[in-house]
């Protein structure tokens, strides 16, 4: 829900919007501003609040400011070069320390908003910076008052952190881990190994040139030579003074990749590294100094959730990255469309390109899900401060156990729909384009290279979803025998009706009456029922046949347990987002607007499983089909005339956006050719002119005479 802060700023007076954010310079946009159905000013504070606005707009005007933080038109670094002024630009963020500690404490939002403001200049810096101080600061201070010391270190950069978990050899499946820790009783110390070259840990961020210490992940071994399974530990990997390799530790750059080449992506391997006892993340357990291992989890499996009980922030965190890469590709392409004019009714009137329905329904669904997930993303990391404030207070309730559970289950879920979405935007948006979409300079192909390993890293997307439905199944016992239950957060709570639903059908019977979210919201808990229930029947009928837990698991993921997944986070972003747009207190101006968004995408990503509606039986006919298809075409020719205020309330500054096409002005060509010119090669004689002019081939001079 909107804050009762931001409801009564959104509520203020014109003059302090004015203040917060200023107007757009005069250009070719201005057609589709007088055509918005709302004020993007009001939008923007109702979203975000002052306070955060304020927060955004000392971040941006600092970056655009600052040498550190220049472009330069035209010019291609080298990766080493590139890594260098990451690393200085993330320097400065320490100099400029944007927040304090107490503006942290009082609003977490202020931490996740600073994060994505960096990063719409550059992911690179961006999670440099984050890696050291929020998943490599955030496990050691989730463990234990004893690195209070070392904590200090971390915020003022005396050391550098980087967090160690995946191998050459595995990567998601952090149970096959091969990297040991060892008690040495006599001396009170662990022993790091690696085995061997295939257990070397890999893609670490931040390792490959500049990290000096590491949470490296290993397998625990007492001295009794039992392996007490994953746990983590700080490791010094580099000198502070010098940063040289300390004894026994190989480290190193892994090389160049797809994207986000300013981040250092590295390698390392331990060869008997020693470290204090001390040293263990004492999160899932410890060893006495007699070498007896102790836990809080008596179940297994539980302590290796609490191990990895970080990761859930990373996704969080991904899931908003995604969102904010979806904006910025959005912010380009809706700009673009509003001003590109091409063909028309005649010859000799040419109308924008967003005025064609092929247009509208490339973008402005996916304009409808930034929305939606960049709601679903702040909301998620509020939970997970709940859950966060319960770990460092100790707290050991069945609540903050289930609490645990069912943010982990659902960022499982969002990281994975966040990210595709994402991706498949950027896409959409680099051909809706054309081939100014294809120049560097727009930046949509950075965007989308950025943006990939989203899809991958802190869990690959398609294993990710197992664990969401496998949270899912675990609630059948329940269902069946008619138990009550329910979830901290409530996303399961509907499962209760699970009888009751499966034997709902889809009930509209015109286009308008798919015009509120609610009717795509009731079709999303029918399929998450019927495809808990078929999934629930396949499992059964493969153990029936003889296939063992692993084999049947496989065997039910397509089709069934993947698209459960799906189907449940869509409906859990949804149902979110639905109740936040259909909250009577949300200004009357902005009400149509934000209800039409919240239809769009639900039909949009309903229309994606219309198949297994009519297998089902929730749908009949040709009718259903047609109307949720007629609607979505519906909401996006009401969103058109308002897509450009929709992108102003979330497209950052010019210098942050960086593309010619995309500027807040409209003057399309006018910039392009600006930036064209500034390239400091654009005029210049090919240094290989002579290759062509005085040294003409030999025709056939190389052909074989055999």
């Amino acid at each position: 829900m909107a804050s009762t802060v931001n409801l009564k700023e959104a509520n203020g007076n014109q003059s302090s919007w004015d203040t917060l954010l200023p107007d757009f310079p005069k250009g070719p946009l201005c057609k589709y501003r007088k055509k918005a159905s709302f004020n993007w000013k009001e939008m923007a504070v109702f979203l975000d609040g002052e306070d955060i606005i304020q927060l955004k707009n000392r971040i941006f005007s600092a970056l655009e400011n600052d040498p550190f933080f220049a472009h330069r038109p035209g010019e291609d670094l080298s990766r080493e070069k590139y890594q260098e002024l990451t690393f200085l630009r993330c320097k400065r963020l320490f100099e400029y320390d944007f927040l304090t500690q107490q503006e942290i404490i009082e609003n977490p939002l202020k931490i996740f908003n600073m994060v994505i403001c960096i990063g719409m200049y550059d992911w690179s810096p961006c999670l440099q910076y984050f890696l050291h101080c929020g998943v490599f600061a955030g496990t050691i201070l989730s463990a234990s008052n004893r690195f209070a010391d070392l904590l200090g270190k971390v915020f003022n950069m005396e050391i550098f952190g980087c967090f160690a978990l995946t191998e050459l050899s595995h990567g998601t499946n952090t149970k096959g881990i091969r990297t040991t820790a060892t008690f040495d009783r006599s001396t009170q110390e662990f022993i790091i190994n690696t085995p061997d070259f295939e257990a070397a840990k890999f893609w670490v961020g931040n390792m490959g040139k500049h990290a000096t210490h590491a949470v490296v992940y290993a397998q625990l071994y007492t001295p009794d030579g039992q392996c007490q399974g994953l746990h983590s530990f700080i490791v010094q990997i580099r000198d502070t003074k010098t940063l040289l390799p300390m004894p026994g530790v190989m480290v190193g750059d892994i090389g160049k990749k797809l994207g986000q080449n300013g981040l250092d992506n590295g390698f390392a391997m331990f060869h008997n590294v020693r470290i204090p006892k001390e040293n263990i993340l004492n999160i899932a357990g410890d060893v006495t100094a007699e070498g007896k291992y102790s836990s809080s989890f008596k179940d297994v499996k539980e302590r290796f959730s609490a191990s990895l009980g970080s990761l859930s922030i990373g996704r969080i965190l991904i899931t908003a990255v995604s969102a904010t890469n979806l904006k910025l590709a959005l912010s380009i392409a809706i700009r673009f469309s509003a001003t590109r004019h091409q063909f028309g009714p005649t010859d000799e009137e040419e109308i924008p390109v967003l005025e064609y329905q092929t247009q509208q329904w490339r973008l402005l669904p996916y304009l409808a899900a930034a929305y939606v997930l960049d709601y679903f993303s702040k909301s998620l990391f509020e939970n997970f401060v709940e859950f966060f404030a319960g770990l460092l207070t100790k707290q050991r309730s069945q609540r903050q156990a289930d609490l645990g559970r069912e943010i982990h289950a659902l960022c499982a879920a969002s990281k994975p729909l966040s990210s595709w979405t994402a991706q498949q935007a950027a896409q959409e948006c680099r051909e809706a384009c054309g081939g100014h979409g294809y120049l560097a300079m727009n930046r949509l192909g950075e965007i989308r290279n950025d943006n990939d390993p989203n899809c991958t890293y802190e869990g690959d997307n398609n294993v990710l979803l197992q664990q969401t439905s496998n949270y899912l199944m675990s609630w059948m016992n329940c269902i069946r025998d008619k138990v009550p239950f329910e979830s901290p957060l409530g996303t399961i709570n509907f499962l209760q009706d699970y009888h009751h639903i499966l034997g709902r059908k889809f009930t509209a019977v015109s286009v308008e009456d798919c015009m509120d979210s609610s009717v795509p919201l009731a079709a999303y808990k029918w399929l998450v029922c019927y495809l808990l229930r078929e999934s629930d029947l396949k499992l059964k009928k493969e153990k029936q046949s003889g296939q063992s837990d692993f084999e049947a698991k496989n065997n039910c993921q397509v089709y069934y347990c993947r698209s459960l997944a799906i189907a449940f986070i869509e409906q859990t972003v949804l149902q979110r987002y639905h109740d936040y747009t259909h909250d009577p207190n949300i200004p009357s101006t902005l009400q149509t607007v934000l209800k039409n968004l919240s239809a769009l995408y639900g039909l949009w990503s309903l229309s994606k499983h219309l198949a297994v509606l009519y297998q089902g039986g929730y749908v009949s006919g040709e009718q259903a089909g047609r109307f949720i298809q007629n609607a979505i075409l519906e909401l996006c020719y009401r969103l058109k005339d308002d897509a450009v205020a929709l992108v102003d309330v979330f497209a950052p500054p010019d210098f942050i956006l960086n593309s010619p096409i995309g500027k807040a002005s409209g003057e399309l060509y006018k910039n392009m050719w600006s930036e064209i010119l500034q390239g400091n090669k654009a005029l210049n004689r090919p240094s290989w002119w002579a290759e062509f002019c005085i040294n003409k081939p030999v025709t056939g001079r190389l052909r074989s005479r055999l």
